[in-house]
């Protein structure tokens, strides 16, 4: 998977990052002073969880408690 990928999955990005770490992308300064590496980390993190991002990517995953 490659950063085009996740990208192009923006509106799953911007809903997760808010609904998993109240970052509200909406709100201009919500990036201000944040390095790429910051954001980076969190979007990685989206992958590991249960979010909107990673059913995307993974629709098969079956792990218990995984919500459809």
């Amino acid at each position: 998977m490659s950063w085009v990928d996740l990208l192009t999955r923006w509106e799953l990005i911007e809903a997760d990052l808010h609904s998993e770490y109240g970052i509200d992308l909406d709100r201009s300064a919500a990036l201000r002073g944040r390095s790429w590496r910051w954001l980076r980390t969190r979007i990685a993190g989206l992958l590991v969880c249960d979010s909107r991002l990673a059913r995307a990517l993974d629709p098969g995953d079956e792990r218990p408690g995984r919500r459809r």
